[in-house]
């Protein structure tokens, strides 16, 4: 069972959470069919700008997925950008300590506290800034159980309270953070905060760690900036 109003508060207070099955194995069955489908003979390590996707935008608007994003975010929550990470024998990655800070838009504007426009596969990204972030969520859907052997991600919490950080913060809250092993099942969502300090090693004994990563706002952006999509999570 959801209990959403702990989950609330555990992303408030953490800046994460875990929540197993929130996916049937069906419905994983029927998206991990859907990524070999897309992928097809490709085993890249990561594909961007998912959102014209119809499977994703499914996913998006699917009633588990629906009820996490409008209780952190309210009714108004749409997606903004959606990633398929797959960690595999081919493409066994190390991601140190970071933040989630740039979003994907669709023009440049001059609008303050956002800077450093760059442009990845295609699409037009900046760095906002930190009340942006702390005002979105991600949610990491999971089609293969990730264990502690298979690369999971890494979290130190709380650490979305600090807003950005630079290097020296980051090692600093390296030394004085218990991290946590963000292990789930297939079917299993970790919700996090842009802001939360997060890596991910190299899977020990590596097989498919398939991960849609879809990240949420419920707001517009100053200054003539335009998020890149928007997929609302109710019609």
């Amino acid at each position: 069972m959801i209990h959403l109003p702990e989950l609330k508060s555990q992303f408030r207070t953490n800046g994460f959470f875990i929540q197993e099955g929130v996916l049937s194995p069906d419905e994983v069955q029927t998206l991990t069919a859907w990524t070999e489908s897309f992928l097809g003979h490709r085993s890249p390590a990561g594909v961007r700008n998912l959102l014209d996707e119809e499977a994703v935008r499914a996913l998006v608007r699917h009633p588990s997925i629906r009820k996490l994003a409008t209780t952190l975010l309210g009714e108004g929550a749409f997606a903004v950008r959606a990633i398929l990470f797959d960690k595999n024998p081919e493409k066994n990655w190390v991601v140190p300590y970071h933040q989630d800070v740039s979003i994907a838009v669709k023009n440049r504007a001059e609008a303050e506290g956002f800077k450093t426009f760059s442009v990845k596969d295609g699409v037009l990204h900046v760095r906002p800034p930190a009340w942006v972030l702390e005002s979105m969520a991600t949610l990491r859907i999971h089609l293969d159980p990730c264990g502690p052997d298979n690369g999971p991600v890494r979290i130190l919490p709380r650490t979305h309270r600090n807003g950005l950080l630079d290097k020296d913060a980051v090692k600093h809250l390296q030394e004085v953070r218990e991290e946590v092993l963000c292990t789930c099942d297939a079917g299993g969502v970790l919700a996090m905060s842009p802001l939360i300090l997060h890596a991910s090693s190299k899977a020990s004994k590596p097989g498919h760690r398939r991960v849609i990563h879809i990240e949420f706002a419920a707001f517009d952006l100053p200054g003539g900036l335009e998020w890149h999509d928007r997929v609302r999570v109710l019609d």
